[in-house]
């Protein structure tokens, strides 16, 4: 392919925020995917090629990136995926547990109902995908709930907060792909923090998502410091 037909001058229709934020869009849901393994360098020119914009814009979006945490950035050895120590990942996990926690504690009390309706028709998306196997579209109704839970919360600054976490990567780096998939409880976990936003309890919600997160979190790979599985 070559370059020059993705030179930014070739499309005056894009201007160069919007540029810069479908690369930054793009890269960033790359990382988050686990497409690069931890340590992986990242070239500009190659992702210059790949996301059809000038060095210029892409040095931006890594700039960006390096401050947010996704990539690191040294002398000598470039810009790298990020490879988390197990000290690293249990700071930004423990984090998650107490960030969402409190998001559950709030969904509880100011959930809509149109909001409590979405995370019904989630948990029953998920349990038909692990009735028949499909471990994907499980995943992929997890992380909806998730997010359901974070909007019902209607808490900004605890959202943007939780936003700025990198424990997806984490997530990736020490899962235990030999274990089961989905984690055995995780759907049950769930059915509890939904009753607990449904019953408008939230020191039930808060227990329950702090029960449900701190099990995902022992069941990683992160024994070199004692923290095995559960």
């Amino acid at each position: 392919m070559n370059p020059k037909h993705h030179d930014e001058t070739a499309d005056p229709g894009k201007g160069p925020s919007t540029r810069h934020s479908q690369a930054y869009e793009g890269l960033r849901s790359l990382l988050l995917s686990g497409t690069f393994a931890p340590g992986t360098r990242l070239t500009e020119a190659d992702l210059t090629q790949r996301f059809g914009v000038s060095r210029s814009t892409m040095r931006a979006v890594l700039v960006q990136l390096t401050q947010e945490g996704y990539v690191t950035s040294e002398v000598n050895r470039g810009v790298r995926t990020r490879d988390f120590t197990v000290e690293e990942a249990l700071d930004i996990l423990e984090a998650r547990e107490t960030l969402e926690s409190a998001l559950a504690g709030k969904a509880a009390e100011c959930a809509t109902e149109e909001e409590i309706e979405e995370l019904r028709r989630t948990l029953q998306f998920m349990a038909d995908c692990q009735a028949r196997g499909d471990q994907e579209g499980y995943s992929q109704g997890n992380r909806t709930f998730h997010q359901q839970i974070k909007r019902a919360a209607h808490q900004q600054t605890l959202a943007r907060a939780y936003d700025t976490l990198l424990y997806p990567l984490v997530m990736r780096q020490y899962r235990d792909f030999t274990a089961p998939h989905p984690r055995t409880g995780s759907l049950e976990e769930h059915q509890v923090i939904f009753l607990a936003v449904l019953t408008r309890n939230p020191e039930a919600a808060v227990a329950a998502m702090r029960h449900h997160v701190g099990s995902a979190r022992r069941a990683l790979l992160l024994r070199s410091t004692g923290d095995a599985a559960g």
